[in-house]
């Protein structure tokens, strides 16, 4: 392709500007060869005549197609060179504010000046996993790359990150180290990454400082490595530190700050702990004044000392030491302000001796202050033969000083490092590491030093190594692609470097100088010119005899010679830091010893130091401890780093700072092209250039140039071969392109030749449609003139036709009209007179008949008198007779009454009376008159038995007195009357301790009936305060509030949210609580794996199997009442989430400790009875134990039923309230609303009356607990008769005292059943009192509601409601508190009782002559007999073999054909049984190991989507069975008769259905998490880049995308996937779900959540990718959805949601396709965009990018007009959608119809044992 060509009339170009370094132009006149000038027009139309010569000034560069601008890598662009990588950053930097973009490796970072949201935790995710060049630039992009290398290489990697002061490198060095936290985070919870990120504020604060270029730029170079073990996990880190810049500590420019921790320790100096610091302002110290600016805008210093602080914490340094660092910080501030007083003589100076300043140096860092005093302004000088001391001038003293503070604060530097360093070490081998390199970039000033010396010094020698890896990854791809390859001349520094480091360089020359003794810097410069002035690079000044000029690479730089000698030596006096190897303080002590001593050890361990003075060994000696200079250690340390980096495989990030005033994306071009220059991005564009940077694979080729082919090759199937012969027609010179494996490679240049053979070819076409279409629109509209001309004649003709009709029409019309007429008026006339005849007879008529009425009714009145007045006469005959009657009947009846009045007074006080006056309590009176009675047959009849008992009592007491008095006369020994008198003591110490045990027992039955009456004290307080408040609802009533019925939907769907929300946080903790277990098992493993130990050892996973394995504890009732452990909890819950109130959490902490206490008392009783009970018998203590427990568990029972009943009658008053109000508020009427107020008042009362029958049938119940209490006491009177006749079957004589005794027993028995007989008749007086108080209670409602009825409606109704709902809201939650505490001490109660039962079977069946195993046969026969009930038993020993069968070695495959689910109803059959035989041990073990068996399934098989799917479905399902068959009413409304039968009888596994719900949640996340690893690599192929659409995509070139170097050359690179594939996976998954019987409302969440990743990923591959983002991705992007979507109908899961979480993406698809360009296509784009966020859609909108020149950009006016329009929109500031969401989960209730007597169970299964019952 010749110049002429290329230089042709339109075509743009790029001339020099000296304001905007580059301008562009178009050329208007084509260019011949030999012309001398070139025609251009400017941008703003201007017209320029550009010269042109062979030599001065060349042909202008060529502007890049439109379509190339904007590109991703800079490497694509087709013409390379300097104007087209600038004017391509520009404009992504400031239309398209990205600051990321590729050139070749090198990734070009251009700070913004703002804080972009691009760096959270989506986009590390979205770029986890992604082939460099995937996805849009990015510095995470960079660091996947080496974190993806690091491990399919085996090799390490370094990360260099480089650019001038102010342009990020800090900040992209810390992303990138965040990134590696994220990604390789540590395996355990050693939070290495933590401290990772932690050195970050530590070096900021004590290395960074304000400059004028940057507010935090570093003053050091780091390289920071981060190792991995051998599972690329974070195990430690390691820093290394290079050249302090030192001389910052007491000198620094204006405007500019001392190192940032000074003024943090000055900001922070009031507090407590830094008094004694003695610090003040920043501006009283010299070293921090210096800049005459102590702040910085935006910065808080005291809160950043806050942060560094936490920051030491975290790496392990503790609060002394870092004490002992501040004193050391603070001790260099006040050395500065030490003031040096000159002598007289100028030769020698001191300081004065109460210098303060002095006083708080020496203070704080622990050394004699006289000693510092005195060596502060003398020098010792030691010679071979004497040692002098010698005085210091006063400018000698001031660099001392500053030499002395710089000396102190390097070395803290280092210690600080290297504290760090210790807390990122780690004892685990390193695999491999990741370095990240943050250093400054190549510097140029107006005066430029030793410190600029070696910083560019730096940047040649990391020149010199990016030149050649860019070289090398040149020649790699080249013969990777096995293409011919000749040599690239590119730039060599090697001459410059050894320049600078050679024998006698520079750096040589200056050491030398330096250990002259009156060595200077004119004397050094003189030897520099007379030995390199030869040299290519350098060059000597023309006006200066104190500088010299290096030619760097990026530019010449001037440096001045003053300080280069002070700087390279850093003297600092040998007597001055021997003080300080003195001090009382260890730390400041060891810093300096250490700084001696640093030498031998840093030459064994170099990765483990900092300090650059380490690099080599030092030799010990006297005085040669800062005898190595700066420059030979900066060169050591450097050449170390680059062994370093070329041992690794080096990544590179160049930090470009786009304009000097720090204003947020505005772009300087002169500051850009000096930067871009000095870091070698040109260089690789030069290189790039230099041979064939354009690169294409054959299909993208094929694609995208195919219209350029003619039919015949076309029908070649071979495309590799069609490009081949397209290129060679094309083309022809066979140089400017190669054609390799997978690629063909262009010259530069040549793309933008085929863009323009392209562009031609479509403009041609384009002419040609529009030639055709303008044809046809004339033939149109010729058509048109011709068919409407005919049309008009037709018309026209019958116009005249019609009106020609029209007028005969009209003439027969009139005639009809005058007929008509006519005949009308005859009618009129003869329907006039008809009325008029009619009317005249009907008022005839009328009259007669109206005279006729008149006379009937005269008749009929006459007849009403009479029968009037003959009735009056009838009544008073009446009447008479009647009062005649009455008064023989009152004398007759008041004789009777008198001869009754006694009766009467005398039945006044009995139960009659009561009866009379309360007719509703005459039953229950009765009953306990008959309870009475009873009782008092069983008085009599106890006090017959013990008249009995006395009487025998007495006969033996005569006998054995008479016995005795024998046995005295014949027996005159003493001995058996000892014996006698032994034995009667015994009879009376039990005799003591029977009565002991009764007056236990009396007590408690007297304080058991204590609480009862308290119980009922409290339940009328309730019953009063429910009147109360049920009166307030009557008031409110009346007056319901407007909008009410409009706001209970909004009040359902927060509601529906909240519920929601704690959902999600509850599933989201179970998540959490999963993935901390499965951390804990594999540290478990790494801890054995690592180290065996013999011998069992009991830990934390074995020690409880279920405790381990699960949220919840195993069911253990003796851990219910534990009040310490219950206060615990609601205290970790916090006091809000325990209740809604403080009285409800005092409430609570109450019944806790009541209930502590019922049990305690409960265990001592029990433990009693048993002591009783084995000394009496057993039959007894059963008896007894039995009642007790009885009579509580009734007492529980009905308690609970009638606070259950009180709720469903409260709630049901609720809603007949609510029902009123709606009802009132439909009516108009006010009479009806009062009538209707007031019948609902009556209604009210009647309901306060059911409640008083309640609560008097609560009465009863207490009553009849109070008597079952009496039984008790009974049986112990019983107990003690028993023992009574035991004593009188005694043969053995007694004393008169112990017949004393026994009529004492028999008395204490006779007052006890009194006292008894009095407290029933005080209970039966308070029953009476209690009706009398209801009575009040009802009178005072009807007086109230009496009151009520004078009010308002509107008035009465209103308060009424709101505090019935308050008043309803908290005793529902104190019914649910009190109903849960009764419940578990039912169920404690229950335990107890087990316990107790079991003891005694225990006991019968150790004295049966049975065996076991005959009883369980003998059992097993008999139900054998029955029917199948369901149940399936097994032996305890069979139990690891039925987990065995039916869990761990279960196939999902063997029950496929059977009932779904069988393992889970086999297991419930098991448990079943347990429960019919009351075995809770066995029921215990059966679940807790079913539960840890599928847990340990699923860990092993946690990438097994079917079996996870087979066991979410059998978990489920063993959940709803013991829902089912719980037997709560709730659960039983769809069961049959049978399964009602079925139900659990002995035990409430309500704490396990938790753990099982828990577990299912487990298994759902884990389900998930698997199907979308499967799904996610097939998510954007299949809908971003597979084409669904033939022929539709356009193809662009990627540069550098998919090199070889950034793929797996193994796999050959990522596997495409279609949309079928896709579409295939999801219906394998449904399939699976559906096979193994999973609930469809479950199935129906998976795909809601898999719809939901499908659209996060897709959404955010397209926010982070510029080459999706274009019509032709819309459109097939549109066409994927849709077929998802009939999917989705196909499987009838359309209304699981799914769709709904795909309307990101569909908007996104739509704003693709959509037009913008005009205002009204902004209207409708944000009409349209009502799931993307205003970030997202500005995101799309800046990446969009048209495949061809005929269509536009969008314009950066269209995107603010965008943003002005949705700025108003309330909206999270997230860029991506979060992939790791997932929707709460919700396991609704879904009952079995199948019964457990049909389930049939293979024999495949190997479960012969168990026995069907």
């Amino acid at each position: 392709m010749s110049v002429t060509e290329l230089y042709s009339k339109y075509t743009r170009v790029w001339i020099p500007d000296p304001e905007e370094v580059w301008k562009s132009a178009e050329i208007i006149k084509d260019y011949k060869e030999g012309d001398t000038v070139l025609h251009l027009k400017l941008e703003d139309e201007t017209t320029l005549e550009y010269s042109i010569g062979p030599k001065d000034n060349p042909l202008p560069f060529l502007r890049n197609p439109d379509i190339l601008v904007g590109e991703n890598d800079l490497t694509a662009l087709s013409y390379l060179h300097e104007p087209a990588v600038l004017h391509n950053l520009k404009v992504r930097f400031v239309e398209s504010n990205h600051i990321y973009t590729y050139c070749g490796i090198v990734l070009v970072a251009i700070n913004p000046y703002e804080q972009l949201h691009i760096y959270g935790e989506e986009v590390i995710t979205a770029y986890s996993g992604q082939n460099m060049g995937d996805m849009d630039p990015h510095i995470f992009a960079v660091a996947e790359e080496a974190y993806k290398q690091m491990g399919r290489d085996e090799k390490n990697q370094s990360i260099i990150v480089s650019g001038e002061s102010g342009a990020g490198k800090t900040v992209s060095a810390k992303y990138a180290m965040r990134f590696f936290a994220t990604v390789g985070g540590s395996a355990n919870d050693t939070s290495v990454e933590e401290k990772v990120l932690a050195s970050s504020p530590i070096m900021e604060a004590i290395g960074n400082a304000k400059t004028t270029r940057n507010d935090n730029s570093s003053r050091f170079g780091k390289y920071i490595q981060i190792g991995f073990d051998r599972r690329y996990h974070i195990i430690g880190a390691n820093m290394r530190t290079y050249l302090l810049e030192k001389s910052r500590v007491v000198f620094q420019a204006e405007d500019e700050r001392n190192y940032h921790i000074f003024y943090q320790l000055c900001a922070s100096s009031s507090l407590p702990e830094f008094k004694d610091l003695s610090l003040t302002s920043a501006e009283d110290f010299t070293y921090t004044s210096l800049g005459e600016n102590i702040f910085i805008d935006g910065v808080n210093d005291a809160e950043d000392l806050v942060k560094t602080r936490e920051a030491l914490k975290m790496i392990g340094v503790k609060e002394s030491h870092q004490m002992s660092i501040f004193k050391i910080i603070a001790s260099i501030l006040h050395l500065g302000n030490v003031e040096i007083v000159s002598e007289r003589d100028g030769e020698s100076c001191h300081i004065n001796r109460d210098d303060t300043y002095l006083n708080h140096f020496c203070r704080l860092l622990g050394i004699e202050q006289e000693q510092m005093e005195h060596w502060l302004s003398r020098r010792k000088l030691v010679t071979t033969s004497e040692t002098y001391v010698k005085n210091m001038s006063h400018a000698q003293a001031v660099n001392a000083r500053d030499a002395l503070a710089k000396h102190i604060y390097a070395h803290l530097f280092d210690w600080i490092v290297e504290h760090i360093n210790k807390a990122l070490h780690t004892s685990t081998k390193q695999h491999s590491f990741i370095g990240v390199l943050d250093i400054y970039g190549f510097e140029t000033f107006e005066i430029n030093s030793f410190e600029q010396f070696c910083i560019n010094y730096a940047n040649e020698k990391l020149q010199q190594q990016f030149n050649s890896h860019v070289f090398k990854l040149e020649q790699e791809e080249y013969m990777k692609e096995q293409i011919p390859w000749t040599l690239i001349d590119f730039y060599d520094n090697q001459p410059c470097i050894d320049l600078i480091e050679a024998k006698l360089g520079i750096l040589d020359l200056l050491d030398e100088e330096c250990k002259v003794p009156k060595g200077t810097d004119q004397n050094w410069a003189q030897k520099l010119y007379s030995k390199h002035s030869n040299s290519g690079h350098f060059e000597k000044p023309r006006m200066s005899n104190r500088s010299f000029i290096v030619v760097h690479f990026a530019d010449k730089v001037e440096y001045q010679c003053d300080g280069f000698l002070e700087k390279n030596r850093d003297t600092v006096y040998e007597e001055q830091i021997n003080i300080l190897k003195a001090s009382q303080f260890q730390l400041v002590a060891d810093l300096f010893h250490d700084g001696k001593d640093s030498g031998p050890p840093s030459a064994t361990s170099k990765s483990s130091k900092i300090n650059v003075r380490a690099a080599k060994p030092v030799p010990k000696g006297h005085n040669r401890e800062h005898r190595k200079s700066v420059g030979t250690q900066f060169r050591n340390s450097l050449h170390l780093l680059m062994e370093t980096l070329n041992a690794t495989t080096p990544h590179y990030v160049r930090c470009i700072k786009p304009n000097d005033y720090k204003e947020s994306f505005v772009f300087d071009s002169k500051r850009a092209v000096q930067q871009l220059r000095a870091c070698g991005v040109l260089e690789t564009i030069r290189i790039s250039a230099a041979g064939y940077p354009s690169r294409w694979t054959y299909p993208d080729f094929f694609n995208r140039y195919r219209v350029l082919m003619t039919k015949k090759d076309m029908t070649i199937g071979d495309k590799k071969q069609v490009c081949k012969n397209l290129l060679e027609t094309l083309i022809k010179d066979p140089d400017k392109f190669q054609f390799g494996k997978t690629k063909i490679f262009f010259r530069a240049g040549q793309v933008a030749y085929l863009e323009k053979l392209r562009a031609d070819k479509f403009r041609f076409a384009c002419i040609k449609i529009q030639k055709t279409v303008r044809g046809w629109l004339q033939r149109i509209r010729y058509r048109k003139i011709r068919k409407s001309a005919i049309t008009l004649q037709r018309y026209g003709r019958g116009y005249l036709a019609r009106r020609y009709a029209e007028m005969l029409r009209l003439t027969r019309a009139a005639l009809i009209c005058q007929k008509q007429y006519r005949m009308v008026q005859v009618r009129r006339e003869y329907l006039r007179v008809r009325r008029a005849v009619i009317t005249i007879q009907a008022f005839a008529r009328g009259m007669f008949v109206r005279r006729l009425y008149q006379e009937f009714l005269l008749h009929h009145k006459a007849m009403i008198i009479q029968k009037t007045v003959r009735g009056w006469l009838v009544r008073k005959k009446y009447l008479h007779a009647r009062n005649a009657a009455i008064v023989i009947q009152c004398f007759y009846r008041r004789v009777r009454a008198k001869r009754q009045l006694k009766q009467l007074k005398i039945e006044a006080r009995s139960a009659e009376h009561f009866k009379n006056l309360n007719v509703g309590m005459e039953n229950k009176i009765v009953q306990l008159q008959k309870k009475m009675d009873n009782q008092s047959k069983e008085y009599k009849t106890q006090n017959e038995q013990l008249i009995v008992t006395n009487t025998a009592l007495g006969s033996e007491v005569t006998k054995l007195q008479k016995e005795l008095e024998t046995f005295r006369i014949r027996q005159t020994a003493g001995t058996q009357v000892t014996s006698l008198q032994e034995e009667l003591e015994k009879l009376r110490v039990e005799l003591q301790e029977a009565h002991a045990q009764k007056k236990q027992i009396e007590e408690e039955f007297s304080n058991e009936k204590q609480g009862l009456k308290q119980r009922v004290e409290e339940l009328e307080k309730e019953n009063t305060l429910l009147k109360k408040e049920k009166e307030e609802m009557n008031r409110r009533i009346q007056n319901p509030t407007q909008g009410q019925g409009g706001d209970e939907p909004q009040k359902e769907i927060r509601l529906q949210v909240e519920l929601d929300e704690e959902r999600q946080r509850y599933q989201n903790l179970v998540k959490e609580y999963s993935r901390l277990e499965q951390r804990y098992e594999n540290l478990q493993e790494d801890l054995s794996s690592m180290k065996f130990h013999p011998g069992h050892r009991r830990y934390p996973s074995n020690q409880s199997s279920l405790g381990s394995d699960s949220n919840y504890t195993s069911i253990s009732m003796s851990e219910v009442g534990d009040t310490d452990d219950t206060i615990q909890q609601v205290e970790e819950m916090g006091i809000e989430k325990a209740a809604m109130d403080l009285s409800v959490f005092m409430k609570l902490q109450k019944r806790v400790r009541e209930l502590e206490q019922e049990r305690k008392r409960l265990q001592t009783n029990l433990e009693k009875v048993e002591e009783l009970s084995k000394r009496k018998g057993n039959e007894p203590k059963s008896s007894m134990s039995e009642e007790d427990k009885n009579a509580d568990l009734a007492y529980n029972s009905l308690k609970r039923q009638e606070l259950e009943t009180e709720n469903k009658k409260l709630k049901n008053d609720l809603n007949e309230l609510r029902k009123a109000v709606a009802d009132r508020a439909s009516e108009n009427n006010s009479s009806n609303e009062l009538q209707e107020g007031y019948n609902l008042l009556l209604n009210q009362l009647k309901t306060a009356n059911e409640e008083l029958d309640v609560r008097k049938e609560e009465v009863l119940i207490l009553k009849t607990q109070i008597v079952n209490s009496t039984r008790q006491s009974e049986n112990i009177n019983h107990i003690d008769s028993n023992d009574v006749s035991d004593w009188t079957n005694n043969k053995k004589p007694v004393d008169a005292k112990d017949t004393v005794d026994a009529h004492d027993l028999k008395k204490l028995l006779e007052a006890q059943l009194q006292t008894q007989s009095r407290q029933h008749k005080d209970e039966l007086e308070a029953l009476h009192t209690q009706i009398e108080l209801l009575k009040d209670n009802l009178e005072k409602k009807q007086e109230m509601l009496d009151h009520f009825s004078t009010l308002s409606p509107e008035a009465l109704v209103e308060f009424s409601v709101q505090q019935e709902i308050t008043r309803l809201t908290n005793e529902n939650l104190d019914l649910k508190e009190l109903v849960e505490k009764l419940e578990k001490n039912e169920k404690k109660l229950k335990k107890q009782l087990r316990i107790y039962m079991k003891k005694v079977q225990e006991l019968e069946v150790s004295q049966a002559t049975r065996s076991r195993p005959e009883l369980t046969r003998q059992v097993t026969v008999q139900r054998k007999e029955k029917d199948f009930e369901g149940m399936l038993e097994y032996y305890k020993e069979d139990e690891a073999l039925l987990v065995k069968s039916l869990i761990t070695d279960m196939k999902p495959n063997v029950v496929s054909a059977t009932v779904p689910c069988l393992p889970a109803y086999i297991l419930f059959m098991c448990i079943r049984h347990a429960d019919y035989i009351n075995d809770d041990q066995k029921v215990h073990s059966l679940l807790t190991t079913t539960i840890n068996a599928i847990k340990k399934v699923l860990k092993r098989n946690n990438d097994d989507f079917e079996m996870t799917s087979f066991w979410l479905a059998n978990t489920s399902r063993l959940l709803h069975c013991l829902k089912q068959y719980s037997g709560d009413e709730a659960f039983m409304t769809q069961n049959t008769a049978k399964q009602n039968e079925h139900c659990l009888k002995n035990f409430d596994l309500a704490e396990y259905r938790q753990v099982l719900s828990d577990l299912s949640i487990q298994i759902y996340q884990q389900l998930v998490r698997i199907a979308e690893g499967i799904m996610q690599p097939m998510i954007v192929s299949a809908m971003l880049e597979s084409e669904s659409i033939p022929s539709l995509a356009g193809v662009k070139t990627m540069g550098y995308r998919n090199r070889s170097s950034s793929l797996d050359c193994e796999s050959g690179g990522p596997a495409g996937y279609t949309l079928q594939a896709l579409v295939r996976q999801l219906g394998q998954f449904s399939n699976i779900m559906a096979d193994h019987g999973l609930d469809p409302e479950i199935s129906q969440q998976v795909v809601r959540q898999l719809f939901y990743s499908i659209n996060a990923v897709t959404l955010n591959n397209l926010l982070l990718r510029k080459d999706v983002c274009s019509w032709s991705t819309g459109m097939q992007l549109r066409y994927n959805i849709s077929q998802l979507e009939e999917w989705l109908r196909g499987k009838n899961l359309h209304q699981s949601g799914a769709v709904a979480t795909l309307e990101p993406v569909i908007q996104a698809a739509q704003l693709l396709q959509v037009k913008k360009k005009t205002s009204q296509d902004a209207e409708a784009i944000c009409s349209l965009c009502t799931a993307l966020s205003l970030q997202q859609i500005v995101k799309i909108l800046n990446l969009y990018t048209p495949l061809n020149e005929f269509e536009e950009r969008v314009t950066v006016s269209f995107i603010r007009d965008i943003q002005n329009r949705l700025q108003d929109r309330a909206e999270n500031n997230q860029l991506l959608v979060d992939t790791k969401y997932t929707f709460p989960v919700l396991f609704p209730y879904t009952p079995s119809v199948l019964s457990l007597e049909t389930v049939h169970i293979p024999a495949s299964l190997s479960l012969d044992f168990l026995t069907r019952v």
